[in-house]
């Protein structure tokens, strides 16, 4: 199997050198999954990596409350999972696909024993992991540090860097349909919260809607309102 289409420059299959994502490749076995399915449940065994190749999937917490957390969404280019090398482990999390997927599944044994031959595969790998984890740590500082205002001005800057378009006027198109509820899922606060905090940002033209989509207007607000460390797109991204 060999890797030919050009992913975006953020994707995470760029911690790995050439070389490497070609040995991924080569271990790798292809399969799709239809939209609405399931990577991988939450409790189930952590014993596969997902690189996708096309379509989008949502990684979800739930809580005791039955409320849905968005903690990730990955596109083509991506690797999804949580294996732990030389480990056995189970998902913390669910996998939803959101639109229909070409994946190329790893298993966790074969992972090993690339890691195992190569030692610049192992260090791409701990890249790749080291990645994985400044994500997770910026998106709880968000969600944390600075209440509900803050980590929704967090989480429109990762999606404009995610899905973003710089439109000749000078604003930034968020070029995905975004729901409120999915805003609120992604910052754990209710839908009528997330529309008064979009309502008030409306109203200082810091954002508007086009057809149903975000326009950023002034970016140098948002990144006011949630300290903004200004960290590498490839770490800000939803």
């Amino acid at each position: 199997m060999t890797m030919t289409t050009p992913y975006d420059e953020h994707s995470n299959i760029m911690c790995f050198s050439e070389q490497n994502r070609e040995r991924l490749m080569e271990i790798a076995k292809e399969r799709n999954y239809p939209e609405g399915s399931h990577l991988f449940w939450e409790g189930d065994t952590a014993d596969k990596l997902y690189f996708l190749k096309s379509g989008r999937v949502k990684v979800t917490k739930s809580t005791d409350e039955g409320k849905e957390l968005i903690l990730y969404m990955y596109h083509a280019g991506d690797i999804v999972g949580q294996v732990d090398p030389f480990l056995a482990g189970k998902h913390s999390f669910t996998a939803e696909v959101l639109e229909e997927c070409e994946v190329a599944v790893i298993e966790q044994r074969d992972l090993e024993l690339v890691i195992c031959q190569h030692c610049d595969f192992s260090l791409d790998f701990m890249k790749w992991m080291s990645v994985h984890h400044r994500l997770t740590q910026t998106k709880v500082r968000d969600l944390m540090l600075y209440g509900k205002p803050g980590a929704l001005c967090s989480t429109l800057i990762r999606l404009s860097n995610t899905y973003g378009e710089d439109l000749k006027d000078g604003g930034i198109l968020i070029n995905k349909k975004v729901t409120h509820t999915d805003l609120s899922n992604m910052i754990g606060a209710t839908r009528e919260s997330v529309n008064r905090m979009l309502s008030d940002l409306r109203k200082k033209n810091v954002l508007e809607y086009d057809n149903g989509m975000i326009i950023i207007r002034e970016l140098e607000h948002l990144q006011e309102v949630c300290h903004c460390e200004m960290c590498p797109k490839a770490i800000c991204r939803i």
